[in-house]
């Protein structure tokens, strides 16, 4: 089975992000590819942020580009604070403002905890959550700046942070990944607090397993399929659209009483399955 192959489509409505801008972090594959799609077909323009691979962060563009809106790739290490700057302050000059940041760019260097290099443990938290601080700063900064404009959304801006499953559930030989998207939650949380005064929504998606380049070995045989729909009650991988409609939805009005929350799309991952039958 590919990526893409049985993935649901499902109908997001072309005007719901009418006039907004979108920057989507790691959005040349997997994850940020779809929810740039996602966001473009729903009327945004969109910045597709990538770190390598610009010949898959063009083509994204002209996908999004075939929907009437906007869209351009921006080369951009999310770890490196110069180059948030430089990316927040080009994607204002040149879209005019930032209505909606996707912090999505993520990665793994997984390990034995005993054999995991400082090196390693620090590249995914660089990334991972240093990354979505950074982005998420400055994306603020624009939203303050500019405050609401009621004619395009009720919020002043929407941050939305992509998270995991093993924000909560403990992941063996991932340490440094587990805790990255542990502190992702509760960085979303402080955020939330602190900027929901100023009409700033901050929330997260908490994908569980997705069929994406980066877990392909987890899902690309039917015996490796078979071993991990034990850990998914409603019997399917999850599809990068599956997250793509989350954001969406929770980048639109439509939440706009959303404030701080972590929604789950994970097939019920998080619901303990190994508890179902009693324990």
């Amino acid at each position: 089975m590919t990526v893409t192959e049985g993935a649901p489509r499902g109908v997001i409505p072309t005007q719901l992000l009418k006039g907004q801008k979108a920057l989507v972090t790691g959005a040349n594959s997997g994850i940020g590819k779809a929810t740039a799609i996602g966001l473009g077909r729903a009327g945004a323009d969109v910045v597709v942020n990538y770190v390598a691979g610009r010949e898959e962060a063009e083509e994204v563009v002209r996908e999004i580009s075939g929907f009437g809106v906007r869209a351009a790739a921006y080369e951009a290490d999310v770890s490196r604070e110069d180059q948030v700057v430089a990316m927040t302050e080009r994607m204002v000059q040149e879209f005019g403002t930032i209505d909606i940041l996707v912090a999505n760019a993520g990665l793994q260097r997984d390990a034995p905890f005993t054999e995991m290099t400082a090196a390693q443990w620090q590249k995914v938290l660089d990334v991972n959550l240093t990354g979505q601080f950074l982005c998420a700063r400055e994306a603020t900064k624009e939203f303050l700046r500019r405050g609401v404009v009621p004619e395009v959304s009720r919020a002043a801006g929407k941050i939305i942070c992509m998270s995991s499953v093993h924000q909560v559930i403990p992941w063996a030989g991932h340490v440094n990944y587990a805790s990255s998207k542990g502190g992702v939650q509760m960085m979303m949380q402080t955020l939330a607090q602190e900027l929901a005064p100023h009409r700033i929504r901050v929330n997260a998606v908490a994908p569980g397993a997705i069929r994406t380049p980066i877990n392909r070995s987890a899902w690309d045989t039917p015996e490796a399929e078979k071993d991990l729909l034990r850990l998914i009650p409603y019997g399917r991988v999850g599809d990068p659209e599956d997250i793509a409609h989350a954001v969406v939805g929770l980048a639109s009005d439509l939440m706009d009483y959303v404030v701080g929350a972590t929604l789950y799309v994970d097939g019920g991952m998080t619901l303990f399955p190994g508890f179902a039958t009693g324990g």
